[in-house]
C-alpha cells in the first residue's frame, strides 16, 4: 500500500490524530501488545498522508505526533473503559482494516471506533452467566477432575458468574473482585470438605477462578520485553503478579477463616475419574463458553474451535515429545500461527479474537496460582517450585508466539 501523497489540511490533521488516539487506546483495551499496536497506527497514519507519525503506546495512554518535532497529542486509556468483548474486537480490527487502505473519514473512524467500544452484549445477562458456568466446567475437564470437581466448579462458575454481572456496574467493585470471588469459591469448598462432603480440591477451586487468572496478561508482558518495550511489559507483569496475588490472598484468607488447611497440589487428590476424552472434550466447552462469555463474533465459532484444538493438540504432543517447558513453546506457537492463518481467510475473525481465549488452554495462569496459593499456605519449598515452573512456562509460550510473527509472514509470501 502506498502512502497518501495529499497535503493536509489543518482540519484533516487534527481528524487524524483523534482517529488515530480513539483507534490506539481501543486496541489498547483489547489487549493488542502495543508493538503491534504502533505497527497498525503506523500503517492508518501512511494511508492517511502522514508516513513519518511518531506513537507512543503506554498501558494508561497513547501519545500521537504527526510529524517529527511537531505537537504531540495524549489520549488516557482508561476513557475506553478498560477489556473489550470478542465481539466488539472483531468489528475494531474490522474498521482497521479500511483504516490501512485509506477508506474511511477520520472524523467518521473516529465515531466508529466510540460505536464498537459502546457495542451493546450480542447476549443477554442469562447467557453470559451461563456461558461461564459452562467456560468454568471446559477448563475443569481439562484439568483432568474428578465427577465431584466438574459438579462444583459448575455451580461455582454460575456463582462468580452472577458476581461478575453485578460488580461490573461498579469500577470500585471491581478492583476487589478477585479477593471476593476467591474467598466465596473457597469458604465454600472448605465449609464442604469440613462437613466431609466432599474433598478440598484446586480442580474444583481453581476452574472458576479462570477469568481472574490473568495468563494472557503475563504472557504477553513476557512478549513486550522481548520487543523491548520495557514499560509496558514490566506494567503487565506486575499487574498479572497483583492480581495472581489478591486471588491467593482470597484462598488462604478462607482457609484461616473456615480453619480448614490450605488445598493440596493436584498431584495429592484423586486421579481423574471422567475418563481420558475430558481434556479433549473440555476444548469443545470451553469454546462455547467462550463463544457465550465474550460475545464471540457471528459465524467465528467454527475458526475459534480450529484455533483452540490447533493450540492444545500441539501442547499435547510437544508434552509427549519434548516435555512439559517446550510443549508450552509448541502450543503457543501453532496458537500464534493459526491464529493469524484464520484472520487472513475471507471469514475469518481477527487472530486477537481466537488467539486470547487459547492462552487458558496453555494454563501458565493456574500453574501459578497453584504456586502461589501454596506458597502463602503450607508448603513453601513445592510453591516456589511452581511458581518458577510456571515464570519458565511463561517464557516458553511468549517465545512461542515470538516465533509464530515470522513464521506467518513467511508462509504467506
Amino acid at each position: 500500500m502506498a502512502a497518501s501523497t495529499m497535503p493536509l489540511t489543518p482540519a484533516d490533521e487534527q481528524d487524524l490524530q483523534q482517529f488515530l488516539l480513539f483507534l490506539g487506546s481501543a486496541l489498547t483495551a483489547a489487549g493488542e501488545a502495543v508493538n503491534q499496536i504502533e505497527e497498525h497506527l503506523s500503517r492508518v497514519a501512511a494511508a492517511y498522508g502522514a508516513p513519518h507519525a511518531r506513537f507512543s503506546v503506554l498501558p494508561t495512554y497513547v501519545v500521537v505526533s504527526l510529524e517529527p518535532g511537531r505537537p504531540a497529542t495524549l489520549e488516557p486509556t482508561r476513557q475506553l473503559r478498560g477489556g473489550l468483548r470478542l465481539d466488539q474486537t472483531a468489528a475494531l480490527f474490522d474498521l482497521l482494516r479500511v483504516a490501512q487502505r485509506g477508506e474511511v473519514p477520520p472524523a467518521t473512524g473516529s465515531r466508529q471506533v466510540l460505536a464498537a467500544v459502546d457495542m451493546p452484549p450480542r447476549f443477554g445477562p442469562v447467557t453470559r452467566v451461563t456461558g461461564h458456568a459452562v467456560l468454568i466446567v471446559g477448563i475443569c475437564l481439562i484439568l483432568a477432575p474428578t465427577w465431584g470437581d466438574v459438579a462444583l466448579a459448575g455451580l461455582f462458575g454460575v456463582l462468580i458468574g452472577v458476581l461478575r454481572l453485578v460488580g461490573g456496574r461498579w469500577a470500585s467493585v471491581q478492583m476487589i473482585m478477585p479477593v471476593i470471588a476467591a474467598f466465596a469459591v473457597s469458604a465454600i469448598t472448605f465449609v464442604l470438605a469440613g462437613g466431609g462432603w466432599l474433598e478440598a480440591d484446586l480442580r474444583a477451586m481453581v476452574a472458576p477462578l479462570v477469568t481472574f487468572l490473568p495468563g494472557a496478561m503475563l504472557t504477553m508482558g513476557v512478549v513486550e520485553l522481548s520487543a523491548y518495550e520495557m514499560i509496558t511489559g514490566s506494567s503487565r507483569l506486575v499487574a498479572g503478579a497483583l492480581q495472581l496475588m489478591l486471588l491467593a490472598f482470597g484462598i488462604i484468607g478462607a482457609a484461616h477463616v473456615t480453619g480448614v488447611p490450605a488445598p493440596a497440589a493436584p498431584s495429592d487428590v484423586a486421579p481423574n475419574t471422567v475418563g481420558w476424552w475430558a481434556p479433549w472434550a473440555g476444548v469443545l466447552i470451553v469454546g462455547i463458553g467462550n463463544y457465550l462469555l465474550h460475545a464471540g463474533p457471528p459465524r467465528s465459532f467454527g475458526w475459534l474451535l480450529l484455533v483452540l484444538y490447533s493450540g492444545y493438540l500441539a501442547q499435547y504432543l510437544g508434552n509427549l515429545l519434548l516435555g512439559g517447558y517446550l510443549s508450552g513453546f509448541v502450543g503457543a506457537l501453532a496458537l500464534t500461527v493459526v491464529a493469524y492463518l484464520v484472520e487472513r481467510r475471507p471469514s475469518g475473525p481477527p487472530a486477537l479474537v481466537s488467539f486470547l481465549p487459547g492462552f487458558w488452554l496453555l494454563v501458565p495462569g493456574a500453574l501459578t496460582l497453584i504456586g502461589v496459593t501454596e506458597y502463602l499456605g503450607q508448603d513453601t519449598v513445592r510453591g516456589v517450585q511452581d511458581v518458577i515452573g510456571s515464570i519458565g512456562t511463561m517464557v516458553a509460550i511468549a517465545l512461542g508466539v515470538l516465533c509464530g510473527h515470522p513464521l506467518v509472514r513467511a508462509m504467506t509470501r
